[in-house]
C-alpha cells in the first residue's frame, strides 16, 4: 500500500491508502520525490472538467527515482532520477493532437501519489541543474509554455513579447524562456509584487490592466509588440489586438475569463495578424523544451511548497490565486 491524494467525490480531496501500481509491459514505476499542480487539478477537484471520474488520484507533474520496470523496457534502469511527460498519445501530427491524446492526471492515475506507473517512454532525464521541487514543476506548464512561443509562434531573437497575467506557471516558464530566446519580454499583472518578480526573472516592465487606459500609454511608450501570450480572453482580448504590430502572433491556451466579447476583425485582418491556440505539446517539443531547459540553466520558479499531507491546503492557495510560480508536493 501507498499514500496518496484522492478526490472521492465533487470537491472533496483526502489522503488515503491505495494499492501500489504494477509496471506493465513497456512501463515503469517512479517513485516519486515531488509533484505539482496546475490549475487544472483544481478544475477537476471542482467539477470543472470534461470525462470526470471519482475517485480518482490527480497530478500531471511529477518527478522521482525508477524503481521497477516492466517487460520489454530498455534505455533506463533503476534509480534513474526522472520527470514524466504528462502529455499522453499526442499522435502523429505535429500539427495538433489527436482525438487519443489525454493528460495523465485524468483518466489516468495522476502523481499527487508515492508511486506511479507510466509508459518508459514518457520519461525524460532529470536535469542536473534543478532540484526535485524544480523539476516536479517544470513538466505541464513548461511544455505548454514552450509550445505556445516556439512551436507556434516561432519567436525570434529582437522580437517584442507581451506576457499577460503574469504569476501562474506557463506565463513564468513563457517569460524565462522568450527572456533565454533572446526576446525583450513585458508583462501584465493586477499585482505590483508580480510585477516586479517578473522584472527581477528578466522582464523590462509590466503594466497594470486593471488601470485606465492602460493599453493606449503602453501603445504611445513603446509602440506594438511582435508575439502576445494569454490565457485569459474575455474583454481585455480586444486591447491586446490593439497592441500588436503588423503581422503579430497572438498565440493563447486558456479562456479563464471566457470568449471576448468582440474580435475585432477588421483590424486582425488589416493588421495581418496571427491568433494561434494551443495547449501542451508534442513529443517533439518536449524533448525540445527539455534541451532548452538544460541548455540555458532554467530554474523554474517555485512559489510554496507542501507535504503530501498538506495538500489540502497548497489546492486552497491554487483556488485562491496568489502564487507567483508554482505550487510544489514533496513526497
Amino acid at each position: 500500500m501507498m499514500q496518496a491524494i484522492r478526490f472521492p467525490e465533487l470537491d472533496q480531496i483526502e489522503v488515503a491508502e491505495v494499492s501500489e501500481p504494477s509496471a506493465g509491459a513497456g512501463e515503469v514505476v517512479v517513485r516519486l520525490k515531488a509533484a505539482a499542480l496546475n490549475r487544472r487539478d483544481l478544475w477537476i477537484k471542482q467539477g470543472q472538467y470534461a470525462g470526470l471520474k471519482f475517485p480518482l488520484i490527480p497530478g500531471s507533474d511529477g518527478a522521482g527515482e525508477i524503481a521497477a520496470m516492466g517487460a520489454g523496457v530498455e534505455g533506463v534502469s533503476p534509480g534513474d532520477e526522472v520527470i514524466i511527460n504528462p502529455s499522453f498519445d499526442w499522435g502523429t501530427d505535429e500539427r495538433a493532437q489527436a482525438k487519443s491524446f489525454s493528460i495523465l492526471g485524468l483518466p489516468r492515475d495522476g502523481t499527487l501519489a508515492e508511486r506511479i506507473a507510466v509508459p518508459a517512454a514518457q520519461l525524460a532525464p532529470k536535469p542536473a541543474h534543478l532540484s526535485w521541487n524544480e523539476a516536479a514543476a517544470l513538466p505541464l506548464a513548461g511544455l505548454t509554455a514552450y509550445r505556445a512561443l516556439f512551436a507556434r509562434a516561432g519567436l525570434k531573437a529582437g522580437e517584442k513579447v507581451l506576457i499577460s497575467g503574469v504569476g501562474g506557471g506557463v506565463a513564468s516558464f513563457a517569460l524565462q524562456f522568450a527572456v533565454a530566446a533572446g526576446a525583450q519580454v513585458w508583462v501584465t499583472s493586477s499585482s505590483a509584487d508580480k510585477i516586479a518578480e517578473a522584472v527581477e526573472l528578466g522582464a523590462e516592465a509590466g503594466f497594470d490592466y486593471r488601470a485606465d487606459g492602460w493599453a493606449k500609454a503602453v501603445a504611445a511608450e513603446l509602440g506594438g509588440f511582435d508575439v502576445v501570450v494569454d490565457s485569459a480572453g474575455g474583454d481585455g482580448f480586444g486591447r491586446l489586438i490593439d497592441l500588436c504590430n503588423p503581422g503579430a502572433r497572438v498565440v493563447f491556451f486558456g479562456a479563464t475569463r471566457g470568449d471576448p466579447p468582440v474580435l475585432p476583425m477588421r483590424k486582425v485582418f488589416w493588421k495581418q495578424i496571427s491568433l494561434l491556440g494551443t495547449t501542451m505539446g508534442s513529443p517533439l517539443d518536449w524533448h525540445a523544451m527539455m534541451a532548452f531547459v538544460s541548455q540555458h540553466g532554467i530554474r523554474p520558479v517555485v512559489s510554496a511548497t507542501f507535504p503530501l499531507a498538506d495538500a489540502a491546503a497548497a489546492f486552497e492557495l491554487m483556488a485562491a490565486g496568489e502564487q507567483s510560480g508554482k505550487i510544489v508536493i514533496t513526497i
